[in-house]
């Protein structure tokens, strides 16, 4: 069986990012390992037992740092779903996620678009 297993983000530093993930987006810290040379092994997720997680990958160069925030050229990066969406809603937004709407119904989900900490867009999802 074939998987995608992770997804590499680039970011500015490795412990504001972690920071970020596991105490505003409450995702668990599944990896952060030293590989020598600044470099580190940090993998996060929305669970401990999450079969795809995100690689937080510190920008080595200026190519790199025009990327951090932008991975899509401003289009939706990912898309996240939750089992209680307006409990997480309330908490980020209790947090200070930069939210850039008003959470909406459509036939398919619960829905609302917000900004990670370098601006990247999220989907946040409550499927029907």
């Amino acid at each position: 069986m074939n998987n995608i297993v992770h997804m590499a983000i680039v970011v500015n530093d490795y412990d504001e990012a972690i920071e970020y993930y596991t105490k505003i987006l409450n995702f668990c810290l599944l990896e952060d390992k030293d590989m020598g040379a600044g470099k580190r092994w940090v993998r996060v997720a929305p669970s401990a037992n999450a079969a795809f997680s995100l690689l937080l990958a510190k920008a080595k160069n200026d190519h790199q740092q025009k990327y951090v925030g932008d991975q899509t050229g401003g289009r939706v990066f990912i898309f996240y779903h939750v089992d209680d969406f307006w409990a997480e809603y309330n908490r980020m937004q209790q947090l200070g996620v930069d939210f850039t709407e008003q959470p909406r119904e459509e036939d398919y989900a619960t829905v609302v678009v917000f900004r990670d900490l370098y601006g990247n867009k999220w989907d946040m999802i409550q499927p029907r």
